[in-house]
């Protein structure tokens, strides 16, 4: 499946989730977002997305002089932003459990759940 498509859709969830305990510069962002498993995430997606949350109030920026290098913009989670992402996350969840519940019957049994009884049979 061509995750392309799901990641537009949450790419803001999923940078809010990445600054919600620790600021960060653009590039240290998408790093962050590769390590968690989101390994098909571009730089410009992710630069894009970052500003976007900034100009809606979820984000705020400083800047942190660097030795070697240029100026690292960093970013952060505000109340506003904290906001978003726990309203973002409860929608995310729903959302997965409806999934899940669709895609049950055909998925892969895992061995460690045990198999509820269906609806109307006998115990």
């Amino acid at each position: 499946m061509d995750t392309t498509q799901l990641l537009k859709g949450v790419l803001d969830l999923a940078v809010l989730a990445v600054v919600r305990d620790e600021d960060g510069y653009g590039y240290d962002i998408v790093r962050r977002l590769r390590d968690a498993g989101i390994g098909d995430v571009g730089d410009a997606s992710v630069y894009g997305t970052l500003r976007r949350l900034y100009s809606g109030g979820a984000l705020s920026s400083y800047v942190v002089p660097s030795d070697g290098g240029p100026h690292r913009k960093y970013y952060a989670i505000n109340p506003q932003g904290r906001r978003m992402l726990e309203e973002q996350t409860d929608t995310w969840i729903q959302f997965a459990v409806a999934m899940s519940g669709l895609l049950s019957p055909h998925a892969a049994p895992d061995p460690l759940v045990k198999p509820r009884p269906e609806a109307g049979a006998q115990r």
